[in-house]
């Protein structure tokens, strides 16, 4: 629950063969504050208000965090994956810390 869903990096070329490319898989800013909203609705967590009550962050902050204007902290990490119900991984995923997983 919670999982990030990943995409195929593979493209036909032009001798129709697939190739993996090289780019960035990382999450934008803007699928970043789509995840945070959907898994919130998800939880029925109903603003970013609540989401900072229950984590005890600033909602400002939350808001640089998926807006990838700020990486989180070690200390806050926590507290956001437990009220968002998701793994390490799947936040700093979400937040584009790291890359999107490989189908």
């Amino acid at each position: 629950m919670g999982e990030l869903r990943g995409y195929n990096p593979t493209q036909a070329c032009g001798n129709g063969v697939g190739r993996r490319l090289k780019r960035s898989v990382r999450y934008t800013s803007e699928e970043s504050a789509d995840w945070l909203y959907a898994r919130m609705g998800e939880l029925g967590i109903g603003t970013l208000d609540e989401l900072a009550e229950l984590t005890g962050i600033d909602k400002g902050t939350l808001s640089r965090y998926f807006r990838q204007e700020r990486r989180p902290s070690i200390d806050v990490i926590g507290p956001l994956c437990t009220a968002l119900e998701v793994s390490v991984e799947t936040l700093l995923r979400a937040l584009g810390a790291l890359d999107r997983k490989r189908s």
